[in-house]
């Protein structure tokens, strides 16, 4: 073990900063201990270490700490959390401590929250199907084990009703390990915690779940380590238990505002929007923690959620998330304003790993060429509907009149569908068909003609 080093030359207080003078042998990221004069005990990290000087972000905040009669004792270890199965069904506060009244979980061992490096020749590709039970999503913008899809809101949108329908519902078809979901807020509300924590208990879910609450009121801080700490509970369900871990984030938006801060508190030079410049790299710190390794069962999925200022998709941060990710959910808000939940974006959304994870043997063989004609036709809905808004529709050809019709079809039966409606993929791909069979034969050119011919439905108008 290493030793522990005390120092009482602290020598001054920034917001949720100390720093601590003529220090030595104190290294980056290592985990502080600091007691005032009550003993009164709180937990830092070292963010800065040079010469002289050490910077700790202290997770409780600094309120009521004093430059005088603070002892800070460097541990020379980084923050390190027990894990065990016997988590699952369990409530934690962002630094992985219970708050559901029941007593901290024994361990045999712990666990750095930074997680550890993955040799990329050791990971496996992501291929399995994962059914969410939302056809915008299984149909047209696949989840994939292994895959990190980030879903991409804004203000006031659902997207933490679509994440407990998700958790709720999501399952592999075609495997055998054992499926959980871990989940962590960051900057929440209470009655969003509460919200999550009731639909999951509700459901039946929490009993194989574990779910990681840093609450609004809680110090900024607190955010930056609640998604590690349960990326490292998923770490070692997935290569040490052999789980298949399903892990939503929300809000990553928080997350950043947090770094933001801590960032402009060590008076660091700002970048885009005054987001320190390594937000790129830190956020991949997070996000690479998913996927799945040779030799192991257990895989981890991530669903990271995040809440776009002004609808602003080229905001640094889904701008960044979008670079690192393998694809997005996009949120729209014409659809939400129509009142269409889930108002999945049918054309912003991709899932650029959904085609290694469909077809015949695993979803169904006509799948990928489904889902491309539904997004080839629904993109020419847009371009009518722009058309009509200028000329009008009785200035539109029959056939332009045909894909208005379906684009009403698909937006009001194929994306629209209840919170608690869970269809399988069957019933998507078959609600897909009927969607599709509004329009003429003719105009399916993305499909085969022998799929045409056993699911298109005639219904008398161009057939």
């Amino acid at each position: 073990m290493p030793a522990e080093i005390e120092y009482t030359t602290l020598s001054g207080i920034s917001g949720p900063l100390i720093f601590v003078e003529g220090v030595k042998g104190v290294g980056y990221g290592d985990i502080v201990e600091i007691r005032s004069g009550s003993s009164e005990l709180r937990i830092g990290q070292t963010i800065e270490v040079d010469e002289y000087r050490a910077v700790v972000q202290v997770f409780e905040g600094t309120s009521g700490l004093s430059v005088k009669g603070q002892r800070v004792t460097f541990t020379g270890r980084p923050l390190e959390i027990p894990v065990d199965r016997d988590m699952l069904g369990r409530v934690f506060d962002g630094l992985g401590r219970p708050i559901d009244g029941a007593p901290q979980v024994i361990s045999e061992g712990t666990m750095n929250v930074n997680g550890l490096p993955i040799n990329p020749w050791s990971r496996e590709y992501p291929r399995d199907f994962i059914q969410t039970g939302i056809s915008a999503i299984d149909g047209m913008n696949t989840l994939i084990r292994g895959q990190k899809l980030p879903i991409f809101s804004g203000s006031g949108m659902p997207h933490n009703l679509i994440a407990a329908q998700i958790a709720r519902q999501a399952r592999i078809l075609t495997a055998q390990e054992e499926f959980t979901v871990i989940f962590a807020a960051m900057g929440v509300k209470y009655d969003v915690a509460r919200f999550f924590i009731d639909s999951l208990e509700e459901s039946g879910v929490l009993t194989h779940s574990a779910i990681f609450l840093s609450l609004a009121d809680a110090p900024s801080i607190e955010r930056l380590i609640t998604p590690r700490v349960a990326l490292t509970l998923a770490e070692h369900l997935a290569f040490e238990e052999g789980m298949h871990v399903l892990v939503i984030l929300t809000d990553m938006t928080n997350y950043c505002e947090a770094l933001r801060e801590l960032s402009s508190s060590r008076g660091e030079i700002p970048s885009r929007k005054g987001y320190p410049g390594y937000l790129y790299s830190d956020l991949a710190s997070i996000y690479e923690r998913a996927g799945r390794l040779k030799g192991h069962k257990g895989s981890i999925t991530q669903m990271p959620i995040l809440t776009m200022p002004s609808d602003d998709i080229s905001h640094p941060v889904p701008d960044l998330t979008g670079y690192i990710t393998e694809g997005q959910i996009v949120l729209e808000r014409e659809l939400f304003n129509k009142g269409i939940y889930p108002p999945i974006a049918g054309l912003p959304s991709l899932s650029r790993l959904m085609k290694d994870g469909i077809g015949e043997g695993r979803t169904r063989r006509d799948h990928a060429p489904v889902a491309a004609q539904l997004f080839a036709s629904y993109a020419k809905v847009k371009r009518i509907r722009a058309l009509a808004s200028i000329v009008g529709e009785e200035e539109l050809s029959e056939l332009d009149r045909i894909y208005l019709d379906f684009g009403s079809a698909f937006e009001e039966q194929f994306l629209r569908q209840g919170h608690e409606e869970n269809r399988s993929i069957e019933q998507t791909l078959e609600i897909g068909w009927r969607m599709l069979s509004v329009l003429p034969k003719d105009e399916l050119y993305r499909i085969a003609r022998e799929d045409i011919q056993r699911y298109y439905i005639p219904q008398g108008r161009g057939a």
